[in-house]
């Protein structure tokens, strides 16, 4: 099975580009994935809410529209749907699509940003934490497979500066850490399983400054599945080139 995901930073924005249909439709994948869509389904065309050989399923911010939102287009019709976490606290940013198929969950997650201040900091470490205890209870029923901007870089080899950054949220030691306790759990960097310790594979820029010509990027969008999955990656990858957003796609290959 092949899995797309990409934070399009507003899916309106990003589908008006020459090359995002394309895109899509030369992926051939059985799931994309899509972050920030800052749109509700009742905003967008019949396009993006119905593409050709794909079920779409959505979750939308309940605070404000235009803000955060997931979807997962999937071209076989999940066993079950779910959104957001459980937890009323954690359930009214529109950042978690979960599909169950008869193999695996698979998760689609918009992790929160925590450079405003420190509530939302504290916000975004506490979603980290509400998500993990989650994805252990679905872990204990079948496999699970992670996708979407968790708005950090785990380690150095992740961002092209990260001396210059050890102070801003996205590679504080904190956020750090927890990423260090996700992968203690079981869960696999497919990227790392598959590329090693590669460098300059970055999957954000800023659109200041020239970062993405220049390649000073972050990783901060991933693949993990939960180790009983290991051995059945194929193969992960970035693809860095298709633009439309600061954000790039990126993709995972399960034999499954």
């Amino acid at each position: 099975m092949l899995f797309y995901s990409w934070n399009v930073n507003g899916l309106r924005a990003a589908a008006g580009k020459p090359d995002f249909f394309p895109w899509f439709s030369k992926t051939g994948a059985d799931f994309i994935a899509l972050q920030e869509t800052k749109a509700d389904p009742g905003q967008l065309s019949p396009e993006l809410l119905n593409p050709e050989n794909y079920l779409s399923y959505w979750a939308s911010s309940k605070v404000r529209k235009g803000y955060s939102g997931v979807v997962t287009y999937s071209r076989k019709k999940p066993q079950d749907v779910s959104y957001e976490l459980p937890d009323p606290k954690w359930d009214k940013e529109g950042r978690l699509v979960q599909l169950e198929h008869q193999a695996f969950y698979f998760l689609n997650v918009y992790f929160p940003n925590g450079q405003k201040d420190e509530e939302r900091l504290s916000y975004k470490l506490g979603y980290y934490d509400a998500f993990l205890r989650h994805a252990e209870k679905l872990r204990k029923k079948k496999p699970v497979v992670v996708c979407g901007d968790f708005n950090t870089a785990h380690r150095p080899i992740d961002l092209a500066r990260p001396k210059e950054n050890e102070g801003t949220s996205g590679f504080l030691p904190i956020e750090r850490k927890w990423m260090d306790k996700f992968v203690k759990h079981g869960y696999v960097d497919a990227f790392r399983r598959t590329r090693g310790d590669t460098e300059g594979d970055y999957t954000w820029w800023s659109y200041r400054a020239g970062a993405r010509r220049n390649n000073v990027g972050w990783r901060i969008d991933y693949f993990f599945v939960s180790d009983e999955l290991e051995g059945k990656i194929k193969r992960s990858f970035i693809d860095s080139g298709v633009l439309g957003s600061d954000h790039c796609p990126v993709g995972l290959e399960l034999d499954v």
